[in-house]
């Protein structure tokens, strides 16, 4: 082989990135790890990677899970895994495998990484925040402080302890070392409390039992060497949990704080369209709530945009132009742009918006809203542009296909003269299955409504065959909504509203939700 063909082998070889998800909450990945994923052609992703990492992965990039449970047939073997890497990476390809917690504890990224070394295939490392450090804050555990210990050890619970030939030196951790953290030792937990009790440890000590620890599914259980595994099996905790055991875990009482955010154990589903629900959700989150994503609208542009178009092009003829909604701004200034015009096309029109987030975006195209009303409703709106004077004035307004019409008609009776464009259509998403598994399971403690359409469409997607069904799902769900408007349709619509705020906006919704709850 001539030193050009391996130099050509060497230009088409690609290179595989280790990159540690972290513990579950997807905000933990490094900055690194996030900016890798985005380049990745071809995604191996374990179990215990948070699925909601996957979107920052190229849409056409190929995706392999595996995945392993303990006491479960694998997806893949080791060795499969092993070789997926080292043939995706000799194809040329940027390879992104990504783990759970950190790669190289208790991960398995050491043998990975020998294999790619002996096949010649370059290789980069990103680490990750290991899940018994974050198992431990996230339950309210420092696991070393100074008044009680300042060492740490991390050790496999997946071990045998009873077998002859242990690689775990019991006689000096049971009491050589202040903190111990057990990775996978939930099925051997009544040998490890014994085997350390044997070897020295108090009966009395503490542990902390924490399981899907960082998410919202996360459950922590609190005992003693002596008693942990019978709680464990009584709150019938299952992996994927770690335990940490030491004096630490009295501080739980003062630290926890994770587990008493007000929505914390809530699950909350949000029935927004899915590229509208990232301000909901994230609000939700932080309070500590675990969102459920069931977008009951997709939208669409519509058929065609020979309306708006013919306002484009005579725009200085009206005295105003009007925003209901993010989505009408959204469509109507991506027409605007593709038709080669941008803001300062519409220095004709005084223009005004139905709410804050509304103007909030127009602000957003460089535009100031000169008429925002005192409330944020349709309703609202027409009675503002009413008392400034609109008999005999020509009114633009861009919206949905299917839209409420309160506003173009209360100006139209106020004189004034109303072209109406639609510039996007609401389209019904496909499938609904998973919310209405988690209905029948009474798993949903709050359903949010952000608009009638949502409503109406929620309806329609869960297929309820009569009113007692409705309220059979529905049993035990708290009803949220943004608005009057929001409210009146489901009232219509047969649903109890139990929260609504009293600003119009998606931040007071999740404050209004945070007080119900407090």
């Amino acid at each position: 082989m001539t030193t050009e063909d391996l130099e050509s082998i060497k230009k088409r070889i690609g290179k595989v990135y280790l990159v540690g998800a972290g513990p579950g909450d997807p905000g933990l990945i490094t900055i690194k790890g996030r900016n890798v994923l985005a380049k990745a052609e071809v995604i191996v992703y374990d179990y215990l990677a948070n699925k909601k990492l996957l979107k920052y992965v190229p849409a056409d990039a190929e995706f392999i899970y595996a995945g392993k449970k303990g006491g479960s047939k694998h997806t893949h073997t080791q060795a499969e895994i092993n070789q997926m890497l080292i043939d995706h990476a000799l194809a040329g390809k940027i390879v992104v495998r990504l783990k759970g917690g950190d790669p190289f504890i208790f991960g398995r990224g050491g043998e990975e990484i020998e294999e790619l070394f002996d096949a010649g295939v370059p290789f980069e490392v990103v680490p990750g925040v290991t899940s018994a450090t974050a198992a431990a804050t996230y339950a309210g555990v420092p696991i070393t402080h100074r008044e009680y210990t300042s060492s740490v050890a991390f050790i496999t619970g997946h071990e045998d302890p009873t077998k002859p030939n242990t690689n775990i030196a019991w006689d000096k951790i049971s009491t050589g070392i202040g903190t111990l953290v057990f990775y996978m030792g939930i099925k051997n937990l009544p040998s490890i409390s014994e085997k350390l009790i044997e070897n020295g440890r108090d009966p009395k000590t503490p542990v902390l039992v924490v399981r899907w620890a960082s998410t919202p599914e996360q459950r922590s259980v609190v005992g003693t060497l002596e008693n942990i595994a019978a709680l464990v099996k009584e709150k019938d905790i299952k992996p994927p949990a770690l335990v940490v055991v030491g004096d630490v875990v009295k501080l739980r009482d003062k630290i926890n704080w994770f587990e008493n955010k007000p929505l914390f154990g809530k699950k909350i589903l949000v029935t927004r369209t899915r590229d509208q629900a990232s301000e909901l959700v994230e609000l939700l989150e932080e309070a500590g709530a675990n969102c459920l994503e069931g977008a009951t609208i997709a939208l669409e542009p519509p058929e065609n945009w020979d309306e708006l178009d013919r306002g484009l092009a005579k725009m200085n003829h009206y005295q105003w132009l009007l925003f209901t909604s993010i989505n009408a701004i959204k469509y109507f200034f991506q027409r605007l742009h593709e038709k080669g015009m941008d803001a300062r096309d519409l220095k004709g029109p005084k223009i005004g918006v139905v709410g804050i987030a509304t103007a909030e975006i127009l602000l957003s195209y460089g535009i100031k809203a000169d008429l925002l009303p005192r409330e944020f409703t349709g309703e609202g709106l027409a009675e503002s542009l009413i008392e400034s004077g609109v008999s005999g004035g020509k009114i633009f307004l861009p919206r949905a296909l299917d839209a409420r019409e309160v506003l173009p008609e209360s100006l139209r009776e106020a004189g004034a003269e109303v072209d109406v464009a639609p510039v996007y259509r609401n389209v019904r998403p496909e499938g609904y299955e998973d919310v209405r598994q988690e209905l029948e399971a009474n798993q949903i403690s709050v359903i949010t409504f952000t608009s009638s359409s949502t409503v109406k469409n929620f309806l329609r997607m869960i297929d309820a065959k009569d009113e007692h069904e409705l309220q059979k799902l529905l049993a035990g769900v708290k009803i949220a909504v943004i608005g009057p408007i929001t409210a009146k349709t489901a009232i219509a619509n047969g649903l109890e509203v139990h929260i609504q705020p009293q600003t119009y906006t998606i931040p007071a919704l999740v404050d209004e939700i945070v007080s119900y709850y407090a």
